[in-house]
């Protein structure tokens, strides 16, 4: 997972106008991690590709490898829920991903 921003716009620009900020933590279940892994690697570039996608991160822990940490920047409700109704969505995070973690939060903020 070493891709970040979306396209070719720097952190920078994609806050600069605001949006809807999510944060999301997930832990996989034991031995699960890698396959959680492998799953958001395949679902990542399809986030960062959505219209209303500003800017989408998912990193993972280096002393807990276990847990992923998702840093996502909507245009505004109306493009998290597209993302969420979206079909990559649905097969690999609430089909693939989800059942494989023991935990799941999310909070949602706006940009300063």
């Amino acid at each position: 997972m070493d891709r970040y921003a979306v396209k070719d716009r720097t952190i920078s620009e994609a806050v600069s106008d605001g949006g809807l900020l999510v944060v999301a933590q997930w832990e996989a279940k034991e031995d699960q991690a890698d396959k959680v892994a492998e799953i958001l690697d395949r679902f990542l570039p399809e986030a960062q590709a959505e219209p209303g996608a500003k800017l989408f991160l998912i990193s993972r822990a280096k002393d807990n490898p276990a847990q992923f940490l998702f840093y996502e920047l909507f245009r505004d409700e109306a493009a998290l829920k597209a993302h969420q109704e979206s079909a990559h969505f649905k097969s690999y995070i609430a089909g693939q991903a989800l059942p494989l973690l023991t935990r799941r939060e999310r909070a949602q903020y706006a940009l300063l």
